[in-house]
């Protein structure tokens, strides 16, 4: 498929997916007329860049990420390093760390809600 129906079926710019490609995180063919073309593959490669992204991991994780990744389920492969599972879980404790932070900050919004609402 082209760039055009990749980006509709995902709903990822062109842009972005060009990026992508740039990044190493994606891959296309190109045509005799020097066009991209996507195997139906690449709709399910993009959506998982799209979740490790909102995650919150960077361009470079990602890449180190998506060899392990099965792109069809989006499940696990069983070949990650052990330097990788190191890398993922000190994201993982980051992103635990942003979750506590934004709880706290939610609970004091309730707090000034609940006494600007007299309770």
């Amino acid at each position: 498929m082209r760039i055009g129906e990749l980006a509709r079926r995902t709903g990822v710019s062109e842009r972005s997916l060009r990026y992508y490609e740039k990044q190493g995180l994606l891959v296309a063919e190109r045509t005799p007329g020097g066009h991209r073309e996507y195997p139906e593959a690449a709709v399910d490669r993009v959506i998982r860049i799209q979740e490790l992204f909102a995650a919150g991991l960077c361009s470079s994780k990602i890449a180190q990420l998506l060899p392990c990744m099965r792109d069809t389920d989006g499940r696990p492969s069983a070949i990650a390093t052990p330097r990788l599972v190191a890398d993922l879980s000190a994201e993982r404790e980051r992103i635990d760390r942003m979750i506590a932070d934004l709880v706290r900050s939610r609970d004091t919004l309730d707090e000034v809600i609940d006494t600007a609402r007299g309770r």
